[in-house]
């Protein structure tokens, strides 16, 4: 197999993982689960019940009681934080419900305001949850129907419920609840970097060459977020961490949403502004190796991994909807036509890229139409609660140079590593 068939299968594999996880529409579903603990039912019903005397014994919930005015309602508070900073807070339509078992208790809820998410995003989620006594202790039973599009949120909430009932039995053993789960921690993370390594090595040729350059793709995505990484940083988020998906790259997430139209478009574009500032020292390193004060030995590879991040960051601010360059685009130009010939105009510099370093016109033709496919392949954007502050004329002129710098930075990449390599 070619080192270009090979692409064409990874690429392929990734676009049907990415169809599958954010695209395929799944309907309403409903999500099960049960557990049985060791102790009273008065007990668990006070956790469990939005307005019982134990509901904010959750490590991530501050406060949850009832509105005494408004007759079923439930406010709830969360640690997580809305666009302001604040706690996030959440409304529930709480409703009993009528058990002819004396020892089953439960409830039916809706979220009917949420100060993150507009209203529309809970429009079809409800939530049922009843406990009742067994012969083995009392047991849970929990229920989320909502409708999806893609399994990739259909498997979030899954992982949250278990991770819920962990929580939940350390806090009535304990006294005490805390985070569960390790995907996010760094360890875990570094692990997944290596495997996604090891799966894109056949790929790119089962050599110590293919290896070197599976291990560059990765390190260049980890910088990439890293990137993304720093502007929420710089944005005052109080948390940021970094998901690695094998085959399917990374995402930074930043600690609560945004404020601004400005934030979205740096954040967005910080990816490849931040691995900008390599182009120059990886250029000097090569010239270097080649004047004999670097070992000459390390001329190929320098060069390998700048051809690798200039072609990743360059292909990801393509202006497509998905992509970083697409996300850029939306937020400095807000009507449509304008959007359309800022699309037109970037497109046409990368396109001019791919013929400077003597790609055929067919094989250019036919990547813009696969990265086009791609960008369609993405959930259904979450509309947020209130609408985000419009950038100003000189933070849109600030973006719009930083997305030309950028451009250029990773094309002169591109053009230095093709032109010293071949």
């Amino acid at each position: 197999m070619t080192v270009v068939q090979s692409a064409i299968l990874l690429l392929t594999i990734n676009l049907g993982l990415l169809a599958l996880l954010m695209r395929l529409p799944l309907g309403q579903r409903t999500l099960s689960i049960r557990r049985t603990f060791n102790c009273t039912r008065e007990k668990l019903w006070s956790a469990v019940n939005p307005s019982g005397d134990a509901a904010d014994w959750h490590h991530s919930v501050l406060s949850s009681k009832p509105i005494r005015q408004r007759g079923n309602l439930v406010e709830q508070t969360y640690k997580h934080l809305d666009r302001h900073g604040a706690p996030l807070r959440r409304l529930l339509a709480v409703e009993p419900l009528d058990t002819a078992n004396a020892n089953t208790v439960g409830y039916r809820s809706s979220v009917v305001d949420d100060s993150t998410l507009d209203p529309s995003f809970w429009k079809n989620f409800q939530e049922c949850r009843i406990v009742r006594e067994t012969t083995g202790g009392v047991t849970i039973e929990i229920t989320q129907t909502d409708r999806y599009r893609g399994l990739a949120f259909l498997i979030v909430r899954y992982f949250s419920l278990r991770r819920e009932m962990r929580a939940l039995e350390g806090w009535l053993k304990t006294g005490h609840s805390a985070p569960q789960g390790y995907f996010e921690h760094p360890l875990v993370q570094v692990l997944l970097a290596i495997v996604s390594t090891l799966l894109l090595w056949p790929f790119l040729g089962l050599t110590i060459q293919g290896l070197m350059i599976s291990t560059f793709l990765t390190l260049v995505i980890v910088l990439h977020e890293l990137g993304h990484m720093a502007a929420y940083r710089m944005f005052g988020h109080p948390t940021v961490r970094m998901i690695f998906i094998p085959l399917l790259g990374g995402v930074a997430i930043g600690g609560r949403p945004y404020r601004s139209l400005f934030e979205v478009g740096t954040c967005a574009l910080m990816g490849a502004g931040m691995s900008a500032f390599l182009v120059p020292p990886l250029c000097l390193a090569e010239q270097l190796s080649e004047q004999g004060v670097l070992p000459a030995s390390a001329g190929n590879p320098i060069l390998v991994f700048l051809l690798i991040l200039g072609a990743f960051n360059l292909l990801n601010l393509l202006p497509m909807h998905r992509f970083d360059g697409g996300q850029v685009l939306r937020q400095i130009f807000r009507s449509r036509s304008s959007q359309i010939a800022a699309s037109f105009f970037v497109t046409l510099c990368i396109l001019c890229i791919g013929f400077t370093i003597g790609l055929p016109a067919r094989l250019l033709t036919i990547g813009l139409l696969v990265f086009t496919v791609v960008s369609l392949i993405g959930a259904r954007s979450i509309k947020p609660r209130h609408q985000l502050d419009e950038m100003t004329d000189g933070e849109r002129m600030m973006v719009a140079f930083g997305l030309y710098s950028a451009i250029a930075m990773h094309g002169y990449a591109i053009v230095f590593a093709v032109k010293n390599l071949f």
